[in-house]
């Protein structure tokens, strides 16, 4: 079963592994990033932006019908519920990271735009499929 996911979402994969490294291992300040107000923000809402979106082309690469109940729940509660882990592991089980409320909000804000535009993709890709063999002849 877990191969098929390797299959199937790489791409997703290999972003949850860059995010959590990114996110506990120990990295210093960019020196560039001291010049933009809220970059630490930005760069959460970005990452998880990324994170979701990638989800969704994978996701719609690999399946004709959505099922709704699953895009919820893998390319929207569980970035933010990884999100809202990795705060808590930044708080509790590092003592070089600190987990905070607004990465939290960056991070969930980052998701629903990564959503927007994986359900604008969704509705480009239905508007524009052809119609099955059977619903041409009707």
């Amino acid at each position: 079963m877990l191969s098929i996911y390797l299959r199937r979402y790489p791409f997703s994969l290999l972003t949850v592994l860059l995010i959590t490294a990114l996110s506990l291992l120990p990295i210093g300040s960019v020196e560039i990033a001291k010049d933009v107000p809220f970059a630490d923000k930005w760069t959460h809402m970005v990452m998880y932006g990324i994170l979701t979106l990638v989800i969704w082309v994978e996701y719609l690469r690999h399946h004709r019908r959505i099922q709704r109940s699953r895009l919820i729940l893998f390319a929207f509660i569980a970035p933010i519920a990884m999100s809202g882990l990795m705060e808590l592991l930044q708080a509790y089980a590092t003592t070089y990271r600190s987990g905070e409320w607004l990465d939290l909000a960056a991070n969930s804000t980052g998701v629903c735009l990564g959503t927007a535009i994986g359900y604008g993709l969704f509705l480009l890709r239905r508007k524009t499929a052809k119609p099955a063999p059977e619903e041409q002849a009707s």
